[in-house]
């Protein structure tokens, strides 16, 4: 029998109704008593590390998660955190990057309905996340809807079905069904190959745990008529930039000259990274003259990563470096939490 543990933020699963809408208010054995049944499949022990509306989530709450994660690693088979769903993807992310070599699963969740309701996804919400963390698999995931999420690529897309997330230029990992869980194809023969290799394996890597952390990162939409000066203000506030560009990359230099501004920022010290307003396919600064104009060599290019992912992986590159060619040579890099699955 697996040995779990639930550690709870608060959210929509666990909100109640209040004077002002809904708040979180039930507790972590609360959540776990409206699923009784679960204690027959595995020991779950259960601690509170929160009660807020993922909306007033902060990046020192993430470090909050995963210090909880990494002193209780040694005690657990797996671990669940219940999580509000508005910031959940930049969570994941975030503990992706600050709990690497996780050879256990580190399983998200939450629900659009309240747990108390009776039209609630909570109940098999959790129920699914608690069954996938049971499984022979490390990382980090978002289990909803009956889908497995790599930590990394997760968005959410809708703001009341029970379908919330999608995947983003990546495979589900799994899907859950009633009586079996069903791997990706790909996914699948990697984790059979590995459970053939894991006898000749002496010793695995131990998870690493780096919360080092500069949240001085601001994201900005491009949109027809912003003004250059606007990026001005940015210059001394912020020590990286997110822009979502234009479709493969695209960044205006007539009439509104922002290519020029965002130059001027990179002389400034600011690490700027170029991503696009498209949720599939990511950038390709390559095909347009309005992206071969921007200087390749020293912005970052976030390729097919979204911005749920890149901010909380700017903060972490930022935690360790301002340095703006060595932020563009750490983002750049594929960091094993970016797309790779430990079994």
């Amino acid at each position: 029998m697996k040995k779990l543990i639930l550690f709870t933020t608060g959210g929509t699963v666990a909100s109640l109704e209040g004077e002002n809408g809904l708040v979180p208010e039930l507790h972590a054995d609360d959540l776990l008593s409206y699923i009784p049944e679960l204690n027959v499949r595995c020991r779950i022990d259960t601690k509170e590390l929160m009660n807020i509306d993922s909306t007033n989530m902060q990046p020192e709450f993430w470090i909050d998660m995963a210090n909880a994660i990494y002193e209780h690693y040694d005690q657990y088979d797996g671990f669940i955190i219940t999580h509000g769903t508005d910031t959940m993807a930049y969570t994941s992310a975030a503990l992706s990057y600050m709990l690497q070599d996780a050879s256990k699963p580190i399983v998200i969740t939450g629900s659009q309905i309240p747990i108390s309701y009776s039209k609630t996804d909570a109940k098999r919400n959790i129920s699914d996340a608690i069954r996938f963390a049971c499984e022979d698999i490390g990382g980090v995931y978002i289990v909803f809807d009956g889908k497995v999420i790599h930590g990394t690529r997760a968005i959410k897309l809708r703001t009341k079905s029970y379908d919330a997330f999608e995947s983003i230029n990546y495979p589900y990992v799994a899907s859950l069904h009633d009586d079996h869980i069903e791997y990706n194809k790909s996914i699948h023969i990697q984790k059979k190959r590995h459970i053939q290799k894991k006898k000749h394996i002496q010793k695995k890597k131990h998870i690493q745990l780096d919360t080092s952390l500069c949240t001085d990162v601001a994201v900005v939409k491009l949109h027809p008529g912003i003004k250059p000066e606007f990026f001005d203000c940015l210059k001394d506030l912020y020590k990286g930039v997110v822009v979502e560009s234009y479709g493969s990359g695209g960044v205006p230099f007539q009439v509104r000259n922002i290519l020029a501004k965002l130059n001027e920022l990179i002389e400034h010290g600011v690490s700027v990274v170029i991503t696009t307003q498209c949720l599939e396919e990511g950038e390709d600064m390559g095909i347009y003259e309005v992206g071969r104009k921007i200087d390749h060599n020293r912005v970052v290019r976030s390729k097919n990563m979204n911005t749920e992912a890149i901010v909380p992986k700017l903060m972490w590159v930022l935690g360790k470096t301002t340095d703006p060619k060595k932020v563009k040579e750490m983002m750049e890099t594929s960091i094993a939490a970016d797309i790779t699955l430990y079994f």
